[in-house]
């Protein structure tokens, strides 16, 4: 009982101590891993301008304008979320590799210094792309990220009235296997498994695994924390995509990942008076690894539409396509004939 009661108490100091700016990621995984479904809530104080991108292979791409930076021909195809047109947000490639960011106020990353004329620098802009462009599954990017070789430094643009770029990533592949990163004081930690299936916001990692922990014991069938806090939504969608049945089919895998991040997802219009940063949720997406499908809907409308990426021609050579968004309310059910070849978003370097 006292260790409960000390846990208790950390857990709610922790997570009292946590501003709300949220955003949820959760991986449903069948039983025989025939079905592997990453879903995520985007949540902002503001409207972030979305527009989905599918690019082809083959196209050349560079992590910076100028400077030492990374320079790559992409192998693989991908649709991106791209937010003002200027940064991608999240997406998945023609492989099944899922890589998401979410807001995380504790990072901080290695940056470059005026004298390092040596080490390469990403922009947040293009990060996702990078791994999505060049990796097909989690091994291959924890090695890339474990060899020493490969250090890079990371450059992110403020956006929306001066809010620094600090975020972390969850990247799942078509095995079902995730790997988190996260920069803290400057160090890049890795945690990967496939138990690692409920990624939100601050704390880090470790620490919000030891908060979870204590509401396992306290055992969600009794009792959930219901706050949009970062750890209380951690802690709804850990407890219930660990208690849905996973020997299922496609749609009611599908309907049980949906019904979770409806539980961590923000009422649209919410806010508590004196805590602005309490966000709602703007839009939802799910990714389909296995069956190549990116799912998307908008907060303000009533329909699901998506991409399917095997009906989408990836050869090197192939247009780059765009679906504008902002006339978004008709949007329903597969969308590829509304994807309009286009120039490539501008990385806001």
């Amino acid at each position: 009982m006292k260790l409960l009661k000390s846990l208790a108490i950390a857990a709610i100091a922790v997570t009292a101590a946590l501003p709300a700016r949220p955003c949820s990621r959760v991986v449903f995984l069948s039983q025989d891993t025939d079905i592997v479904l990453v879903g995520r809530t985007l949540d902002w104080r503001t409207p972030i301008p979305t527009n989905i991108y599918v690019y082809p292979r083959g196209i050349q791409k560079q992590s910076m304008p100028s400077g030492p930076r990374f320079e790559w021909t992409s192998k693989y195809g991908s649709a991106l979320a791209v937010g003002y047109d200027g940064g991608v947000t999240e997406g998945m490639n023609e492989k099944g590799l899922v890589m998401n960011g979410l807001f995380c106020k504790g990072t901080i990353y290695k940056t470059s210094t005026s004298t390092d004329t040596v080490t390469p620098v990403m922009s947040l802009s293009v990060f996702v792309s990078y791994f999505l462009d060049n990796f097909a599954t989690v091994d291959e990017v924890y090695d890339f990220l474990s060899n020493p070789a490969n250090t890079f430094a990371i450059n992110g643009q403020a956006f929306d009235g001066g809010t620094a770029s600090l975020l972390h990533w969850g990247i799942t592949d078509a095995s079902g296997e995730t790997l988190i990163m996260e920069w803290q004081d400057s160090k890049l930690n890795l945690y990967r498994g496939r138990d690692l299936r409920v990624l939100t916001n601050d704390p880090a990692f470790p620490l919000m695994q030891g908060i979870d922990n204590y509401w396992k014991q306290v055992n969600g069938v009794n009792f959930l924390p219901g706050t949009v806090r970062s750890a209380d939504r951690f802690a709804r969608a850990s407890f219930f995509i660990n208690h849905v049945p996973d020997s299922v089919d496609y749609n009611t895998a599908m309907a049980s990942l949906q019904s979770i991040m409806g539980t961590v997802s923000v009422p649209f219009g919410y806010e508590i008076q004196g805590e602005p940063n309490v966000s709602s949720t703007q839009w939802r997406s799910t990714s389909d690894s296995r069956g190549g499908k990116y799912y998307f809907k908008f907060a303000d409308s009533l329909n699901t539409f998506y991409v399917d990426l095997n009906s989408i021609l990836l050869t090197p050579g192939a247009p780059i396509l765009k679906l504008d968004t902002k006339e978004h309310g008709d949007f329903v059910g597969c969308i590829n004939h509304r994807l309009k070849i286009s120039k490539g978003f501008t990385p806001m370097w």
